[in-house]
């Protein structure tokens, strides 16, 4: 296996006010950095002073490549950051916005001195989700119900179904709370699922079987697609970067 050198320190753990959210801190120390990959996940980032908002990911996505940079950022659980951002997750899909472009200048400007302020930038994220979570309506109790059950493997027709819903409503919604049709969200679910399997020790024909593909190069090409490299490759720069 080709060996690379460590492209980023990155640790997390579950936000104290946001159900579901969480917090991360990530520092590059390679200009070849390990790309992100899809997950249905909005992100909140603190980055050089600045406060953006990173939208749903349909493909792998760069990060910042300047050695030494650090990002602290707060990822919501899928379909939760568009209410509490006040815009559709489809209009923010792969893009990175600064947050100034999307709420009134003295709002952002107040939320981005919250986060300067705080001792410890993730506790200022925290403290700018808590503040607009309790101005804004709650998502759709829905959306994670919708989420759980691409996740586990239902089919669209299946979950539209059961929700009540026809398939053109439900696609309708996702596109607003996730960013994507229900069928891409639970690829890209598929997908983490897949690599989960595979860091337990499943093997590549294993994993296929067990999350939902027809075959092994059926997984092989989902990856490609994704994440834009081999799945090997990919394996090979994570296992590095866990290291």
């Amino acid at each position: 296996m080709e060996i690379h050198p460590p492209t980023t320190a990155y640790s997390e753990r579950p936000s104290t006010v946001i159900a579901g959210a969480v917090v991360w801190t990530r520092t590059v120390l390679s200009a070849n950095e390990l790309p992100v990959l899809p997950d249905g996940c909005m992100d909140l980032l603190w980055m050089d002073g600045r406060l953006r908002v990173a939208g749903p990911d349909s493909r792998a996505a760069s990060g910042p490549s300047r050695i030494g940079t650090r990002v602290h950022g707060m990822r919501f659980f899928p379909g939760t950051a568009p209410a509490l951002l006040g815009v559709p997750g489809r209009e923010l899909r792969d893009t990175r916005v600064e947050l100034d472009e999307l709420w009134p200048a003295a709002l952002a400007r107040r939320s981005v001195d919250t986060v300067a302020a705080a001792a410890d930038p993730l506790i200022g994220l925290e403290a700018v989700a808590f503040e607009r979570a309790a101005a804004t309506e709650p998502p759709d109790p829905v959306l994670p119900w919708i989420v759980t059950r691409l996740g586990a493997g239902d089919s669209v027709a299946e979950i539209a179904d059961a929700a009540g819903f026809s398939e053109r409503q439900l696609r309708r919604m996702s596109l607003s709370a996730f960013g994507y049709g229900p069928k891409t969200l639970g690829r890209i679910l598929r997908l983490q699922r897949a690599l989960a399997l595979i860091r337990a020790g499943k093997s590549f024909a294993e994993t296929a079987a067990h999350a939902g593909y027809a075959d092994q190069p059926h997984l092989a090409r989902d990856v490609r697609e994704f994440a834009g490299m081999p799945l090997r490759q990919l394996l090979s720069v994570q296992e590095c970067n866990a290291a």
